[in-house]
């Protein structure tokens, strides 16, 4: 990453550079919002092999990941996602509807199963959201905001989400190419628009429910009198009917799965509950938007700088924007409750909100050199506060040898329990079915039979996170210095 933050720099003294040389490299790339992206795809390939042991959100992706390979393994039936951590059950998990998993189980059906294809769809996806981002402001506000504004938007936690095996970013960039052609169709008057609106922010939401809330920006419009009225009500339909099967989806389908298989992924808050939550966590919320959303203070600085701009000026449509969105994902926040205080990707839907005002303040400033200056900072900051995340810990590999134990001593169908928590990451590696348990379980005898009853066969203990062993004559079959595995057979 060293090599990286260089040549951003080098970069940024092209921008600000005066001679001819410079000048015609930057009229010809760096004005260009396509050479950046290509940049900073190139720049996120880095590690994109890596699977998925970073010390952080490793629960997510190897929970995404887990579900996409049963479905290269097991049924690639879209409607019943699968998991391993279900014990003797059928793995079947109420989550959000699988199209992310599905692609990399596309991926997977083409080349053999690999741990890093979900980063390289959601790095491919990301970028191509970061361009309609662009293409929409560059529409309806100047081509000088658009640039900017993808620019704060591609360093920040998108930065490192974005190519990561999570549906986050992969959801937003879809409804943000969604609500593009939503515009278009309202004022370009193309049935095509339409109905890509329609399909893409479909999928969008489906794929995360979140990304329902962006969709608040297109009732802007929807006031506009210039646009005819048949437009407006061919999109409410469209907009109608997203909702239709967002709701089949959410509030048929999952609450059927979960009645049926036992097993969800979310737990949504009431209003109250998750409004107290929030405010019992304040400080953790509150670094969500100050840190996490930008990943640099002088970026949040330039946020509120920005809200003060609109408002002095009085840009009605701006307010409208930001005002509208804030309200919408206020609503999601408080449904969310203190889980989006201490997990900090739950902020990734409203940073395109932030980066657009924070382009607002760059391009109040008129001095070229001192704007370029501001944003390579910002960049820099982003960049340097996320580095961390494109490496993994050498005292994290020894996990990949899960599965090469398992096979000395199991078949593919037996059931196994390890010690790792609420996290999926060690039963993934392991690839085997079976239970993740806590340490307070490990020598609790009762239940260790209880499992034994349900088909439980191995129970594998973690020695770098416990080193008790389990009550009962249970022999040990094998150990080394990070595992020690324990038949359960009677």
């Amino acid at each position: 990453m060293r090599v990286n933050i260089v040549f951003i720099f080098t970069l940024a003294y092209m921008a600000l550079g005066d001679n001819s040389v410079l000048s015609n490299f930057r009229e010809k790339y760096l004005s260009d919002i396509r050479f950046w992206i290509l940049l900073f795809f190139v720049l996120r390939l880095y590690g994109i092999t890596n699977a998925p042991l970073e010390i952080s959100h490793n629960w997510r992706q190897t929970l995404t990941n887990m579900i996409a390979r049963n479905f290269l393994e097991i049924d690639n039936n879209l409607l019943y996602p699968r998991i391993d951590m279900d014990g003797n059950k059928t793995g079947i998990i109420a989550s959000e509807f699988p199209i992310f998993n599905y692609l990399i189980y596309l991926c997977a059906k083409m080349g053999g199963y690999a741990h890093w294809y979900g980063r390289l769809v959601s790095l491919i996806f990301s970028s191509i959201g970061i361009f309609y981002f662009y293409k929409i402001l560059k529409k309806f506000f100047t081509e000088d905001l658009a640039f900017y504004s993808a620019i704060i938007l591609l360093s920040s936690i998108w930065f490192a989400f974005s190519r990561k095996s999570m549906p986050d970013v992969f959801c937003m960039s879809l409804v943000i190419i969604g609500i593009y052609y939503g515009l278009m169709y309202l004022y370009e008057i193309k049935i095509r628009y339409l109905f890509l609106f329609f399909v893409i922010s479909s999928l969008a939401v489906l794929s995360k429910i979140p990304a329902l809330y962006l969709l608040c920006v297109l009732g802007i419009p929807l006031a506009d009198k210039k646009v005819a009225l048949f437009l407006k009500r061919n999109i409410l339909i469209a907009g109608g009917f997203i909702l239709i099967i967002v709701y089949a989806w959410y509030f048929y389908w999952v609450p059927y799965l979960l009645a049926t298989y036992g097993f969800k992924l979310y737990f949504p808050k009431h209003f109250l509950e998750g409004l107290t939550e929030l405010i019992s966590y304040w400080p953790d919320t509150l670094e969500k938007f100050y840190f996490s959303a930008l990943q640099s203070f002088v970026g949040f600085a330039m946020f509120l700088v920005g809200i003060y701009f609109i408002i002095k000026q009085k840009r009605k449509l701006v307010i409208a924007i930001v005002a509208i969105t804030s309200l919408f994902f206020i609503l999601f926040i408080i449904k969310t409750g203190f889980v989006f205080s201490v997990h900090n990707y739950y902020v990734i839907p409203f940073v395109p909100v932030m980066a657009f005002v924070v382009g607002l303040t760059v391009v109040e400033i008129k001095n070229r050199k001192w704007k370029i200056a501001l944003v390579a900072f910002i960049v820099l900051e982003a960049i340097l506060n996320q580095q961390h995340d494109f490496t993994i810990k050498q005292s994290e590999k020894y996990k990949f040898s899960l599965e090469s134990i398992a096979d000395k001593i199991s078949n593919k169908n037996d059931l196994f329990a390890i010690n790792g928590g609420e996290s999926p990451q060690q039963i993934y590696f392991l690839h085997r079915k079976g239970w993740i348990i806590k340490e307070a379980n490990i020598t609790d005898s009762l239940y260790i039979n209880d499992l034994i009853k349900k088909g439980c066969k191995f129970l594998i203990i973690n020695q770098h996170a416990n080193k008790v062993a389990p009550q009962g004559a249970h022999k040990e079959i094998f150990k080394d210095e990070h595992f020690v595995v324990y038949s359960l057979r009677n």
